[in-house]
């Protein structure tokens, strides 16, 4: 399966953007999807995640702020992010992981929050 990432631009401050991972195939062959990020610099960290169950969770840092979703029907998985800080600011990476199998990356896409 491959997945493929979009949604990423340029937002202020305060802004809002939606990201959306599309696999090629059932995402509900996966166990987990969600979202890495990397800053220049930084080493890539967790951002969100959900089950095939749809238990979430988030790092602290967007916790009340990002939110994600997963679409079976669509095979996508949503990350919608709300009051973007300047420290947002990264590449976006969707994953999905398989019981037994390597994790699946999709390219990444890059977000930028400035004034």
């Amino acid at each position: 399966v491959q997945l493929q990432a979009s949604g990423g631009g340029l937002v202020r401050p305060g802004g809002s953007l939606r990201l959306s991972c599309a696999a090629s195939g059932s995402i509900g062959d996966f166990n987990i999807m969600g979202w890495y990020r990397q800053a220049p610099g930084n080493r890539r960290e967790l951002v969100a995640a959900i089950t095939s169950l749809g238990n979430t969770n988030y790092a602290a840092s967007v916790k009340g702020r990002f939110t994600i979703s997963r679409d079976d029907s669509k095979n996508t998985v949503d990350l919608q992010m709300n009051s973007l800080k300047v420290e947002d600011t990264a590449v976006y990476f969707c994953y999905a992981d398989r019981v037994g199998q390597v994790r699946s990356w999709g390219q990444g896409t890059q977000v930028t929050v400035s004034s």
